[in-house]
């Protein structure tokens, strides 16, 4: 059993922060954390309603946080790129926020978040510097930048819409 397996399986708090095994890809975890998020929010919209999609979104958020937070202390990194529930919460919100969308939007939505989360221009860069860091500071500075990569992709939305 690789090493990964055995962190992934060695706490609950590692399964939802490595997105249920998407983490454990070695290559590219938040891609393949991303595209697991898109998946189960395809799911998700065929069995809830979408007010009821937001609440899940803001207890995946919460527990993410703790999730994440217990995660990284256990592994002693500040941010692991095995921990992929920061793409799952944020992209879900950029699904929720977006819908009704069609194919080609999900798929922009996915190019610029990925492009937002991996270069981390501007913003996203900021909030990838300030926030990291441990105690309570450690899940919400994982979470935070993706967050922020959340809402620059929906900026470019909102401005190609006004245009």
């Amino acid at each position: 059993m690789s090493e990964r397996v055995r962190q992934f399986l060695g706490h609950p708090s590692h399964w939802v922060a490595m997105g249920f095994g998407a983490g454990l890809s070695v290559m590219a975890p938040g891609t393949v954390g991303t595209l697991w998020a898109w998946a189960a929010y395809l799911v998700m919209q065929t069995w809830l309603e979408p007010w009821q999609i937001g609440w899940v979104i803001l207890g995946a958020l919460l527990l993410g946080w703790w999730a994440c937070t217990a995660s990284a202390k256990r592994l002693g990194l500040a941010d692991p790129g095995c921990i992929v529930w920061d793409e799952v919460v944020a992209f879900w919100l950029i699904l929720w926020l977006l819908s009704p969308a069609g194919f080609l939007t999900q798929v922009l939505a996915f190019v610029l978040f990925r492009f937002f989360d991996a270069v981390k221009p501007g913003p996203v860069g900021w909030a990838d510097r300030v926030f990291k860091g441990g105690g309570w500071r450690g899940g919400w500075g994982i979470l935070f930048d993706d967050l922020v990569a959340a809402f620059c992709t929906l900026l470019v939305f909102a401005l190609w819409r006004s245009l």
